[in-house]
Protein backbone atom coordinates (compact mmCIF):
# COMPACT_ATOMS: atom_id res chain seq x y z
CA UNK A 1 0.00 0.00 0.00
CA UNK A 2 2.72 2.50 0.91
CA UNK A 3 4.44 1.83 -2.39
CA UNK A 4 1.28 2.90 -4.23
CA UNK A 5 1.07 6.08 -2.14
CA UNK A 6 4.64 7.10 -2.98
CA UNK A 7 4.33 6.20 -6.66
CA UNK A 8 1.19 8.35 -6.77
CA UNK A 9 2.80 11.24 -4.86
CA UNK A 10 5.93 11.02 -6.97
CA UNK A 11 3.96 11.05 -10.22
CA UNK A 12 1.70 13.85 -8.97
CA UNK A 13 4.66 15.97 -7.95
CA UNK A 14 6.50 15.30 -11.21
CA UNK A 15 3.35 16.41 -13.07
CA UNK A 16 3.14 19.56 -10.94
CA UNK A 17 6.86 20.29 -11.31
CA UNK A 18 6.70 20.08 -15.09
CA UNK A 19 3.55 22.21 -15.21
CA UNK A 20 4.90 24.80 -12.79
CA UNK A 21 8.24 24.83 -14.55
CA UNK A 22 6.55 25.49 -17.89
CA UNK A 23 4.42 28.18 -16.28
CA UNK A 24 7.56 29.83 -14.94
CA UNK A 25 9.39 29.61 -18.26
CA UNK A 26 6.52 30.93 -20.36
CA UNK A 27 4.08 32.74 -18.11
CA UNK A 28 6.39 34.44 -15.65
CA UNK A 29 9.43 35.36 -17.72
CA UNK A 30 8.00 38.78 -18.53
CA UNK A 31 6.44 39.29 -15.09
CA UNK A 32 9.26 38.44 -12.67
CA UNK A 33 12.63 40.06 -12.33
CA UNK A 34 15.53 37.85 -13.43
CA UNK A 35 16.56 37.14 -9.83
CA UNK A 36 13.03 36.13 -8.79
CA UNK A 37 12.67 34.02 -11.94
CA UNK A 38 15.90 32.24 -10.97
CA UNK A 39 14.43 31.59 -7.50
CA UNK A 40 11.29 30.17 -9.11
CA UNK A 41 13.33 27.92 -11.40
CA UNK A 42 15.36 26.64 -8.43
CA UNK A 43 12.10 25.62 -6.79
CA UNK A 44 10.94 23.84 -9.96
CA UNK A 45 14.28 22.10 -10.39
CA UNK A 46 14.36 20.71 -6.85
CA UNK A 47 10.66 19.88 -7.10
CA UNK A 48 11.20 17.66 -10.13
CA UNK A 49 14.34 16.00 -8.77
CA UNK A 50 12.67 15.09 -5.51
CA UNK A 51 9.43 14.02 -7.20
CA UNK A 52 11.48 11.45 -9.12
CA UNK A 53 13.13 10.36 -5.85
CA UNK A 54 9.70 9.86 -4.25
CA UNK A 55 8.68 7.81 -7.28
CA UNK A 56 11.80 5.66 -6.82
CA UNK A 57 11.02 5.20 -3.15
CA UNK A 58 7.56 3.97 -4.10
CA UNK A 59 9.15 1.42 -6.41
CA UNK A 60 11.66 0.34 -3.77
CA UNK A 61 8.87 0.00 -1.21
CA UNK A 62 7.38 -2.78 -3.32
CA UNK A 63 10.43 -4.85 -2.34
CA UNK A 64 10.64 -3.59 1.24
CA UNK A 65 7.04 -2.77 2.23
CA UNK A 66 7.75 -2.87 5.97
CA UNK A 67 10.78 -0.56 5.85
CA UNK A 68 10.26 2.30 8.27
CA UNK A 69 13.29 4.04 6.75
CA UNK A 70 11.75 4.04 3.27
CA UNK A 71 8.49 5.42 4.63
CA UNK A 72 10.32 8.16 6.51
CA UNK A 73 12.43 8.93 3.44
CA UNK A 74 9.35 9.31 1.28
CA UNK A 75 7.45 11.51 3.72
CA UNK A 76 10.50 13.66 4.41
CA UNK A 77 11.07 14.24 0.69
CA UNK A 78 7.40 15.14 0.19
CA UNK A 79 7.67 17.54 3.13
CA UNK A 80 10.82 18.99 1.60
CA UNK A 81 9.04 19.58 -1.71
CA UNK A 82 6.26 21.44 0.05
CA UNK A 83 8.53 23.55 2.26
CA UNK A 84 11.50 24.13 -0.06
CA UNK A 85 9.93 24.37 -3.50
CA UNK A 86 6.64 25.70 -2.23
CA UNK A 87 8.31 28.54 -0.34
CA UNK A 88 10.41 29.43 -3.38
CA UNK A 89 7.35 29.47 -5.65
CA UNK A 90 5.42 31.73 -3.28
CA UNK A 91 8.43 33.94 -2.53
CA UNK A 92 9.18 34.53 -6.20
CA UNK A 93 5.58 35.27 -7.18
CA UNK A 94 4.73 37.38 -4.14
CA UNK A 95 8.10 39.05 -3.70
CA UNK A 96 7.83 38.54 0.07
CA UNK A 97 11.45 37.76 0.91
CA UNK A 98 10.59 36.82 4.51
CA UNK A 99 9.16 33.56 3.15
CA UNK A 100 12.77 32.55 2.57
CA UNK A 101 12.95 31.63 6.26
CA UNK A 102 10.86 28.52 5.44
CA UNK A 103 13.13 27.31 2.65
CA UNK A 104 15.96 25.93 4.86
CA UNK A 105 13.47 23.74 6.73
CA UNK A 106 12.61 22.16 3.39
CA UNK A 107 16.31 21.69 2.69
CA UNK A 108 16.75 19.95 6.04
CA UNK A 109 13.77 17.71 5.22
CA UNK A 110 15.44 16.82 1.90
CA UNK A 111 18.70 15.97 3.66
CA UNK A 112 16.90 13.90 6.30
CA UNK A 113 14.97 12.07 3.58
CA UNK A 114 18.15 11.18 1.71
CA UNK A 115 19.72 10.06 4.98
CA UNK A 116 16.74 7.80 5.70
CA UNK A 117 17.12 6.33 2.21
CA UNK A 118 20.77 5.56 2.99
CA UNK A 119 19.69 3.83 6.20
CA UNK A 120 17.07 1.86 4.27
CA UNK A 121 19.78 0.67 1.89
CA UNK A 122 21.98 -0.44 4.78
CA UNK A 123 19.06 -2.37 6.31
CA UNK A 124 17.90 -4.12 3.12
CA UNK A 125 17.94 -7.85 3.21
CA UNK A 126 19.63 -9.25 0.13
CA UNK A 127 16.96 -11.96 -0.19
CA UNK A 128 14.28 -9.31 -0.72
CA UNK A 129 15.98 -7.61 -3.68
Amino acid sequence: MISRVFVFLGALNAFLAVGLGAFGAHGLKTVLTPDLLAVYHTGAHYHLLHALAVLCIGTLAQHQPASLYLKLAGWLLVTGIILFSGSLYVLSISGIRQLGIITPFGGVAFLAGWFMLMLAAVKWRAADL
